[in-house]
């Protein structure tokens, strides 16, 4: 018996469902949508742009910007699939505008409902709307010159996808973030963004160093700027003091389209490699200029990411520039380089020195060191007890750069402890064992702390103030985009909030609506006792160090801090003599 009858058929899809196959690729959620309105007005060369959204972006988006405008035929056109007006010709690797695929307008047609108003300079303004893919005539209307775009029930002609949304505030903090993106790497056009009416910011042209302060992080002070063979990469950088829980404290832009490229986030990392902990990250807002022709934009669907015709030459010359700046924006304290080497003497280490090394840099640019007679030893021996059989971590003999514990194990072994990563397990422990008991103790500050963050963060910060109330962190709101701190957990000690509720309100914005109670609360309490630990550089007596190791050995868990990395070697006898080849 034939079953070619039983075979699916290939057929052409109508027209209607290719364009809402088109929306959901172009447009997923308000914020792409937002972003492609936005990318537009700057491509049409606007000086102002205005953007609003309302119910997250579902309910309504509204951009209108005051740039070169559209005259009714061309309203026509650009709400048609792959019409543009950011392709001159039919090249498209010389690419030089933002918005380049022609799919945008056409895709939130389908999707929802669509107002465009334009007029260019000296010309009538006209009107076009589209509605689920219907397009209406273009009509006379009033208005004043440049574009106003308003987008308004999106996705009721794909309800489907709807479903895929997060809350209302996580889609509008995304909407925020896109323009607040976009925003910093055009600092030379005014921005404003409402959201529900409220105006979380409005921004003039400026220099790039105060919308740097007043969008991203205010920490960002160092200037660097280097060019090399047809590539430029400039724009401002933190100290290495100065560091986030996520990524949200970068701003990576090529040719003035914000970017979350693999090459340059890795570039960033080794940059500031040698200064910042594992699991940090750098604050910084980097512009890579480029010759459109070495680099490929239209490699990702969403336009985030960007191919390099030399990727090793764009890697070379950003990790060298963001080093040099980071030498140069900071007294070097005790880390010379290696004799003949060419690398600068880097950044303040981690070695909290109260006499820094003195450090000479030749005529021929070679960073050389002497060490002051009055230099601190990097390894302290401290008077140690013989190690008693029940406590297999041993007694501790000396601290090394003020930052491992050294102890010999009752068998004769060694044993290395990392001091901050070992005490941040110890108060994750009493932490959880405090909350899952019921008696997290809290300390009231003496005079509360204000916190200045993103309008975003604040609210999402104030939005859980239960729940970090549960864990001894007493927060509220305090007017637009600041939270006030009343308390902290008792096991921090005197600690600054600041940078705790930054990178509380960095994981919020990375833990998604999906992740329970129990562990959003399981990720505070990590990060708290993150900020409550003993820091490295932190110089600990005998007693100090043998208290620690006790503590280690009582707790659960206490091979690896809260972010996973070991907190202590152990090398038995014959692990030494077999690396020393006696075995």
């Amino acid at each position: 018996m034939s079953t070619t009858a039983e075979l699916p058929r290939i057929r052409v899809l109508p027209d209607a469902t290719i364009d809402r196959i088109a929306a959901g690729e172009v447009i997923e959620r308000p914020a792409a949508a937002l972003r492609e309105l936005v990318e537009n007005a700057l491509d049409a060369g606007a000086r102002r742009i205005a953007a609003a959204i309302a119910g997250g972006g579902v309910a309504a988006i509204e951009v209108a910007d005051d740039g070169g405008g559209m005259s009714a035929a061309e309203l026509a056109l650009a709400v048609r699939r792959h019409a543009t007006s950011k392709l001159p010709d039919d090249d498209l690797v010389r690419i030089a505008t933002l918005g380049f695929r022609g799919e945008a307008l056409a895709s939130i047609g389908a999707a929802a409902r669509l107002a465009i108003t334009s007029r260019r300079p000296g010309a009538e303004a006209a009107t076009v709307t589209v509605a689920g893919g219907v397009v209406s005539e273009v009509r006379p209307a009033a208005g004043a010159p440049g574009t106003r775009v308003l987008v308004e029930d999106l996705f009721f002609a794909t309800p489907a996808r709807r479903k895929f949304l997060k809350s209302t505030r996580s889609e509008g903090d995304a909407a925020q973030l896109a323009v607040r993106r976009l925003a910093l790497a055009a600092p030379g056009v005014a921005f404003r963004f409402s959201n529900d009416d409220e105006t979380l910011f409005d921004r003039p042209a400026e220099p790039l160093a105060q919308r740097v302060a007043a969008l991203l992080a205010p920490e960002a002070t160092i200037a660097f700027d280097e060019q090399r063979d047809g590539l430029r990469v400039h724009g401002l950088a933190a100290p290495p003091a100065v560091t986030r829980a996520t990524v949200a404290g970068q701003l990576l832009a090529v040719n003035g389209r914000p970017v979350a490229d693999p090459v340059l986030r890795t570039a960033v990392r080794v940059a500031y490699r040698d200064v910042i902990a594992a699991g940090r990250h750098a604050v910084v807002a980097l512009f890579l200029e480029i010759d459109p022709e070495a680099v490929d934009v239209n490699v990702h669907p969403a336009k985030a990411e960007v191919r390099f015709r030399d990727a090793e030459a764009v890697r070379g010359l950003v990790i060298g520039a963001l080093r040099r700046a980071l030498a140069g924006g900071a007294r070097p304290v005790g880390r010379p380089a290696p004799l003949g080497s060419r690398s600068f003497v880097p950044y303040p280490s981690v070695v909290r020195a109260p006499w820094p090394p003195v450090v000479e840099v030749s005529r021929g640019g070679f960073a050389e060191a002497r060490l002051s007679f009055a230099a601190p030893p990097a390894v302290r021996g401290i008077e140690a007890a013989e190690p008693a059989a029940e406590h297999p971590l041993g007694a501790a003999v000396a601290q090394v750069l003020d930052t491992y514990i050294v102890a010999v194990a009752p068998d004769g072994g060694l044993v290395l402890v990392d001091q901050h990563a070992a005490h941040e397990r110890l108060t994750h422990e009493s932490l959880a064992e405090q909350f899952r008991t019921g008696a997290v103790a809290s300390q009231p500050l003496l005079l509360p702390a204000v916190v200045d963050l993103p309008e975003g963060q604040a609210a999402s910060l104030a939005e859980r103030a239960a729940e970090f109330a549960r864990l001894g962190l007493e927060i509220e709101p305090f007017g637009h985009g600041a939270v006030l701190v009343r308390a902290l957990p008792a096991l921090l000690g005197p600690a600054d909030p600041a940078p705790l509720l930054r990178d509380l309100a960095d994981e919020i914005a990375a833990w998604g609506e999906g992740l329970v109670l129990e562990a959003r609360l399981d990720a505070a309490i990590a990060r708290l006792a993150c900020h409550g630990s003993i820091r490295a550089g932190r110089r600990l007596a005998g007693p100090e160090m043998d208290a620690l190791l006790r503590r280690m050995e009582a707790t659960p868990r206490a091979a690896t801090c809260s972010h996973g990395r070991p907190t202590f070697l152990k090398f038995t006898r014959s692990d030494l003599e077999r690396m020393f080849g006696r075995q």
